[in-house]
């Protein structure tokens, strides 16, 4: 059978053996440390895993991965601003991937307080601060509360702020029922609604004539497989029902905003749409036709935009 080598697969793979070309000259520094994968230990005791690639001198980028997913999800990306020189840091969030699978803390209080330790255990300063859908609302935590000096800029991709679940102030919110129903099938069989979020909306590979990556789809279903049930279930309050309104106005560095606008998972109007107004400097930029992952379909729109912003 013959490859279907696909323009879009074609570019993929050119952008990522570009990155890859640029790691042989940067894998000696593993003997002095510059490649790490390691955990801390919180406050309460949960020990959180992370990567932290690259030169210790080089500005920092810590990357804030989705539910129910791990720092895995940002390969593409972590590749891609090693090359281009800079530290590139993703942890697991707690009960996600290789942290501990504990049973409380799932909230964002908790999130955006593991994320001051990792910051404060690794001493990162002047760092960007780049979260997708859930962990788009980590960064908004943090960032809004975070020491002078530590936060540079901020990237929300496909974000839940401000709010995502309907209310008598969000009253064109999602239902709360649709959560509910989240929770119900995660209970039910966990693998198999694993495997239809990832096949289905996340990607967008139901919408007629979608390009299928079967890759994307398994690699979706194997990060959220590693984490732990209990803290799946409880994220879905936490992503769903936090309110993040305050945290936009708070903050003062420069934040951008991407989004896809045939996201079924955080729809734009009631986020990207919405956080815009609230933030002191902030940009948007949406994308017709792309869905909630986009940064992982289509990598070769994302990351430029995202290398632009930082270097601006």
């Amino acid at each position: 059978m013959q490859p279907n080598f696909t323009r879009r697969a074609m570019l993929t793979t050119t952008a990522a053996a570009a990155a890859m070309s640029a790691l042989p000259r940067l894998t000696f520094a593993q003997a002095t440390g510059d490649f790490i994968m390691s955990t801390i230990k919180t406050q309460d005791g949960v020990n959180i895993f992370y990567k932290d690639w690259g030169p210790r001198d080089a500005q920092p980028i810590v990357f804030h991965h989705g539910w129910p997913l791990s720092g895995d999800d940002w390969d593409n990306q972590m590749l891609f601003f090693l090359a281009e020189g800079y530290r590139v840091i993703a942890h697991d969030r707690r009960g996600h991937g290789r942290s501990d699978q504990v049973s409380d803390g799932h909230d964002m209080d908790h999130y955006a307080a593991d994320v001051a330790a990792l910051v404060k255990e690794l001493d990162l300063r002047n760092a960007i601060h780049i979260g997708h859908s859930t962990g788009g609302g980590e960064v908004a935590h943090y960032v809004a509360r975070a020491e002078a000096g530590r936060v540079a800029k901020a990237a929300l991709i496909g974000a839940v702020p401000p709010v995502m679940v309907r209310s008598e102030a969000n009253p064109d919110g999602v239902p709360l029922e649709v959560f509910d129903g989240f929770r119900a099938a995660l209970a039910h069989n966990r693998a198999q609604f694993y495997l239809d979020v990832a096949s289905g909306p996340f990607y967008g590979f139901n919408r007629p004539g979608g390009e299928i990556s079967q890759g994307l789809i398994d690699n979706w279903w194997r990060q959220g497989m590693a984490g732990g049930a209990k803290a799946h279930y409880d994220g879905i309050a936490a992503f769903s029902e936090t309110d993040f309104t305050e945290d936009l106005k708070a903050i003062d560095v420069p934040v951008l905003l991407l989004h896809g606008e045939d996201d079924q998972v955080v729809p734009i109007d009631n986020s990207a749409h919405k956080g815009i107004k609230l933030l002191k400097n902030g940009t948007l930029k949406t994308y017709p036709g792309l869905s909630h992952g986009l940064f992982a379909t289509h990598p070769e729109v994302v990351n430029p935009e995202l290398l632009a912003f930082v270097k601006a």
